[in-house]
């Protein structure tokens, strides 16, 4: 053996199995929100766009701090959060459920899909005045047209997922003697889980949707309402309020998602 090859050092190789693991940069987003907003900022003092079309975020910030300070942050946001959580618990909670008995039944399968399917493209504000019908103007038809709503999606995500678990695992679970009820909990339903909350997030933001929707009919209290008073006496910085409040809203519903899938999907990492 030649001295070179004896001589020759060990090439360390890097590691290029990390299964596209993405990267938090949080700063970014935060740095985009600041560009935009920095950007309308300028162009609504300098008259580059005109007040009648955007107000001045520095106006649409002091709004909102007078909502607070007033009071009314809580008088419109405690109504809506409760229509919204008891919507989309109820809507979520049942449409899991059905989601995966059709995703592991075949004839819940063969029953539900169609219905599903015809159900799904209906928008569902258009259902409004009948639930007003049904429930009447007050909190119910606001409840079902909120549940409603997320109830389809959630379906639709939920036996989605089911189908896309991995086969080879149900069939080595099967082959090591597991039960039907311990494949499903210990197969299906975390191989499942990703697709679930995805979907979830879908659903909590047409629930969203159509909690404005609802309460833009016959609700006194709630961001719907707020909106929909700012908007008949056109004013924009109170519209605009509105609007903020509900992406942040939307904002704290998907990183309360994100929390849940770090928390139940850390078996992926």
């Amino acid at each position: 053996m030649s001295d070179t090859s004896l001589s020759r050092q060990p090439i360390e190789v890097r590691f290029r199995g990390g299964g596209f693991a993405p990267r938090a940069h949080r700063w970014v987003g935060l740095a985009v929100f600041v560009v935009l907003i920095g950007f309308v900022e300028w162009a609504t003092r300098s008259g580059f766009i005109t007040s009648l079309t955007l107000p001045k975020p520095s106006d649409v910030l002091a709004t909102l701090v007078e909502l607070w300070q007033s009071g009314l942050f809580l008088k419109h946001m405690v109504p809506s959060l409760s229509r919204l959580a008891v919507g989309a618990v109820c809507g979520a909670s049942v449409g899991i459920c059905v989601g995966v008995l059709i995703g592991l039944f075949s004839y819940v399968r063969a029953g539900l899909v169609p219905l599903t399917a015809a159900l799904f493209p209906i928008p569902k504000i258009a259902l409004l005045p009948l639930f007003v019908i049904w429930f009447g103007i007050d909190e119910g038809s606001k409840y079902a047209l909120i549940a409603f709503g997320t109830f389809t999606p959630t379906v639709v995500a939920t036996y989605g997922a089911v189908d896309n678990v991995d086969r080879s695992l149900i069939r080595m679970g099967q082959s090591f003697g597991l039960s039907w009820f311990s494949i499903v909990r210990k197969i299906v339903l975390p191989g499942a889980m990703p697709g679930i909350l995805s979907g979830l997030r879908i659903s909590l933001a047409i629930a969203i949707i159509l909690l404005v929707a609802a309460e833009m009919l016959g609700a006194q209290y709630g961001i719907g309402a707020y909106i929909l008073e700012a908007g008949s006496l056109y004013d924009l910085e109170r519209l605009f309020a509105g609007v903020v409040i509900l992406s942040l809203l939307g904002v704290l519903t998907s990183g309360a998602i994100g929390i849940i899938e770090r928390r139940v999907l850390d078996w992926r990492s």
